[in-house]
């Protein structure tokens, strides 16, 4: 409790300095300067799975396929025709095609990006995406069983068996084939075809791109305190801020007239998750305990100002195609959790102590704080643990944990149940990160896939999210509402549901 008392005091300091601080002198008229919270990890599309870096990447790269407003696959640099169930033709148009250094993206880049994905000595995180699992013990199959280039403009792809899906798969920004071969290293000199270009990233706080149709430049900006990045944005030292920011100041900017706050409802999904080899998460009974003590309703009221709904879902919000907006969910209930905990062998006498991983944003320490006082509250003693970003995104993929909140950014496809679930996608070859081992799971993900129409696999997809809730390898928390802050002087930032920054190729200032 005193940490949180800590907590609020700052708060109310840092919110008086910021009601106070006299009106930005520091406009920076050169180029537009973007606050994060952390910064990208990669500028390389072929490993890129952080928000931050597959964010940038989206500015940097362009892919075969991209998805419109109903989260469809539409084309990007190419259109695509099936020629039969199993076979898929592309053809690369007229834009998109000039790589930053020069040379020009032809279907040899397309097949010499996928090659590399697909090839498992590379470790490519979307790998994943790409392999079948017939059975729990039978080896991985390919689910793109060869990349034929028919011409410069055309490039074919073969694959297992009849995928309605398989376009959406191919998201992934197309490198240079010669940069593959002369192993350049893209993830910190980017080579792409996108609207920006790398400009410098001399340490890994400040990136500087260049938009290519006219030459402006952004300045990505690494402020890992929230207070300190509205301060700057109120000097005016920073033009952007998007997100990842306490509710007490995104309500103090907003009595600022230079400054302009807009939101959207939100898509990226929220949630706990957990090490299912655990000797004590791996108890279904343990995690269900947990998702009973938690009271999301008052930490998005007291954390997040109200600005998020809840999650019942898994993963893909109910809205989606294939979404299920029709899951119970959890309610609080302390007398459920601690009825769960006996059963479990847990007692006052005896009580469970969980570790819990956050990263040092400060809004997620918040919210861990809360949520360790409401485990507490049920006889749960839980040891709060926080580490910088790569610190704490390497533990999750190592597997190096008990109990971790992260959010699912960008979800597009219904895919993302096999890259998150299936015990075939454990990193590096996907991000299975609480090691679910779960045959039935996998059948029902490969069964999903295999469905002839997108009616059948929503039906099948459903089915699955179903089987989730049973397992509970995740708690689903809730959906955040996107919250862009800037400065008067910038115009046409358009703010997406799933917090890219794709706005940056139209903005002014």
């Amino acid at each position: 409790m005193k940490k949180r008392y800590l907590l609020i005091l700052l708060s109310i300091i840092l919110l008086s300095i910021i009601l106070l601080f006299p009106d930005g002198k520091q406009e920076q008229q050169h180029s537009l300067r973007f606050g994060l919270s952390t910064a990208p990890i990669t500028l390389d599309p072929r490993f890129a799975t952080d928000a931050a870096s597959s964010r940038i990447n989206r500015l940097l790269y362009r892919a075969l396929v991209d998805f419109d407003d109903n989260l469809r696959p539409v084309p990007d640099l190419a259109t695509w025709e099936q020629l039969s169930p199993t076979h898929y033709r592309f053809h690369l148009g007229d834009s998109g095609r000039q790589f930053h250094n020069g040379t020009r993206l032809t279907a040899h880049d397309v097949k010499a990006t996928y090659d590399f994905i697909l090839d498992k000595k590379n470790a490519s995180p979307h790998r994943g995406a790409f392999m079948r699992k017939e059975t729990a013990d039978s080896d991985e199959t390919r689910l793109i069983k060869q990349i034929e280039v028919q011409d410069a403009d055309t490039v074919d792809f073969i694959i297992d068996k009849p995928d309605v899906l398989f376009p959406g798969r191919l998201g992934v920004g197309i490198v240079p084939a010669a940069l593959i071969d002369s192993e350049h290293p893209l993830n910190k000199q980017p080579v792409g075809s996108g609207g920006f270009e790398l400009v410098k990233w001399p340490v890994s706080s400040h990136l500087s791109l260049k938009r290519r149709k006219d030459g402006q430049l952004v300045e990505f900006l690494e402020i890992k305190d929230s207070f300190v990045r509205v301060l700057k944005l109120a000097s005016g030292e920073l033009d952007i801020l998007q997100s990842n920011l306490p509710q007490e100041l995104i309500a103090s900017l907003t009595t600022r007239p230079e400054i302009k706050v807009s939101k959207v409802q939100g898509a990226n999904f929220t949630y706990i998750g957990f090490n299912m080899q655990d000797a004590a998460t791996g108890k279904f009974a343990v995690r269900e305990a947990i998702a009973y003590a938690i009271n999301r309703e008052e930490i998005i009221q007291s954390v997040l100002g109200n600005a998020a709904r809840l999650a019942s879902s898994f993963v893909l919000p109910p809205t989606h195609w294939a979404g299920h907006p029709g899951l119970p969910g959890y309610s609080h209930n302390p007398d459920k959790a601690r009825a769960l905990l006996a059963q479990a062998g847990f007692t006052a006498e005896n009580p469970l102590r969980l570790t819990y991983k956050t990263s040092t944003d400060q809004t997620r320490i918040r919210v861990a704080t809360v949520i360790q006082q409401q485990l507490a509250a049920v006889g749960i003693e839980m040891n709060l643990r926080t580490y910088d970003w790569g610190t704490f995104y390497g533990d999750i993929k190592a597997g190096r944990f008990q109990m971790y909140s992260l959010t699912w950014v960008g979800i597009k496809m219904p895919d993302i149940f096999r890259y998150a679930f299936h015990s075939s996608t454990v990193p590096p070859n996907g991000a299975n990160r609480g090691r679910l081992n779960n045959p039935k799971i996998d059948a029902l993900i490969e069964k999903a896939e295999q469905a002839p129409t997108l009616e059948a696999q929503a039906v099948l997809y459903r089915e699955l999210q179903v089987e989730l809730f049973k397992v509970l390898p995740y708690v689903p928390l809730w959906y955040e509402e996107q919250v862009l802050a800037t400065r008067q002087r910038v115009s046409g930032y358009t703010l997406a549901a799933d917090g890219n920054y794709d706005g940056l190729n139209m903005v002014t200032w």
